[in-house]
């Protein structure tokens, strides 16, 4: 169970006060994380380690974490953290990874993006740094006595680095992939289950986001919230994990809200059933299916679609269940054979997107893409396993389609309408 890592880890409650971001390698248990500021928590074998960094630009030091001027982003919603600081002329762009190399590495980068020199400073110990720093007397800011300072060129860079493994202290930075190579690994990761290209940026990066947390924090506790539990563990499978390793922990949380009529108790079956598929277990899947007979469905599904689950990154918190955020978002989009079953969103006309893998049913998935023709949008679907009849009510009320691939130009939107689902700025 590559995703699983204990909440209660005495490390993560270190910085359980602060939006910090969560940085670590699926499979090990030892994490990171980062301040809004950039200074960066090493929660690895032995003591936690913090680093905090300094910048000595032409006009002053400037300590990032009471400047006002700081501005923080993950570069496409992965664990690859970029944290900006504003000096003269530019920025000192910071970026900070997790890499498995020598046993775990934090590694951190600073760029310097403005036309003049600058010098960065990193205390906490058990920094690996690539070159020696310097020897210069520190003036005009008093820093922490292990503080190392290194000098960072115009338009260039430095690379340091924090071991999970204290042994590497004092030695040198190795090589170790770059941002981008880490960046890209993830969305890899994050695509086995479906990939969104879409419009807002917002929303894909978000999903993206909310998977890799699922991937490094796992799933919430099933005796606090056996359908997040439930929701959490089926995306957990389809980003890769072994969901015949799973089936074992479903059981009693499935139990549990069996007899609980809301629509988030229905989406979680509706997962479990195609957990149980995707790990060739007939009989469970079988179980799971005569339950959700049993419960009936509760109202239609456009009108049970908006009581789904968070209807914003804002909503999502550490220990929340970030499954019932992306069934909702991939809700929006395809809702068993419905699609686009809220309409299109205004910001979205006129504009191409495309859909992968989106579950449909517990044997299908369905991908299309919409391509426009003036006012009109034409789609080309494929469905994946068992076809199922594909409509768009909100859309176009009279197309309908049982096809398993094919294109059709809808009719015009009648009037615009929100997609339901809002990620914060």
């Amino acid at each position: 169970m590559t995703g699983a890592v204990d909440r209660s880890d005495e490390a993560a409650s270190a910085v359980a006060d602060v939006p910090a971001t969560s940085l670590g390698v699926t499979g090990q248990s030892w994490r990171s994380y980062v301040a809004p500021w950039g200074d960066a928590t090493v929660c690895g074998a032995g003591e936690a380690v913090d680093v905090r960094w300094f910048v000595a630009a032409e006009d002053r030091w400037h300590v990032p974490s009471v400047e006002p001027a700081v501005r923080q982003r993950r570069l496409e919603g992965t664990p690859v953290v970029e944290t900006r600081l504003r000096i003269p002329d530019g920025d000192a762009v910071l970026r900070t990874w997790a890499v498995a190399d020598h046993g775990g590495l934090t590694v951190i980068e600073v760029e310097n993006e403005s036309p003049l020199p600058f010098a960065v400073a990193f205390s906490g110990g058990r920094i690996l740094t690539e070159r020696a720093p310097t020897a210069v007397p520190i003036q005009g800011i008093e820093l922490p006595e292990d503080a190392i300072v290194l000098p960072v060129g115009h338009r260039a860079s430095v690379r340091v680095a924090v071991a999970n493994e204290p042994t590497l202290a004092g030695n040198r930075l190795p090589s170790v992939a770059p941002a981008l190579a880490v960046a890209r690994g993830w969305l890899a990761v994050v695509h086995r289950a479906s990939r969104l290209v879409l419009p807002d940026d917002g929303m894909v990066e978000a999903v993206t986001a909310a998977r890799c947390d699922l991937l490094l924090d796992g799933p919430v506790d099933p005796s606090d919230d056996p359908a997040g539990f439930l929701l959490d563990v089926a995306e957990l499978a389809r980003l890769g994990d072994d969901a015949d390793a799973w089936m074992p922990e479903i059981v009693e949380p499935v139990a549990r809200i069996a007899r609980t009529h809301d629509v988030v108790t229905e989406h979680a079956l509706d997962a479990c059933e195609r957990l149980a598929i995707r790990a060739g277990d007939d009989r469970a899947a079988a179980d799971i299916s005569r339950i959700r007979l049993r419960r009936g469905r509760q109202g239609h599904r456009d009108a049970a679609t908006s009581a789904a689950g968070p209807t914003s990154m804002s909503d999502i918190r550490r220990g929340d269940s970030v499954g019932r955020f992306v069934d909702a978002v991939e809700r929006r989009i395809a809702d068993g054979g419905s699609l686009l079953p809220s309409g299109i969103p205004r910001r979205w006309l006129g504009a191409d997107f495309e859909v992968h893998g989106v579950p449909t049913g517990p044997r299908s998935a369905v991908s299309f893409a919409v391509r426009w023709h003036g006012e009109r949008p034409a789609v080309l679907w494929e469905q994946q396993g068992e076809p199922q009849e594909l409509s768009a009510p909100s859309v176009d009320p009279g197309w309908r389609t049982r096809e398993a691939t094919g294109e059709a130009l809808w009719a015009a939107p009648p009037q615009p309408t929100r997609l339901g689902v809002s990620i914060d700025p």
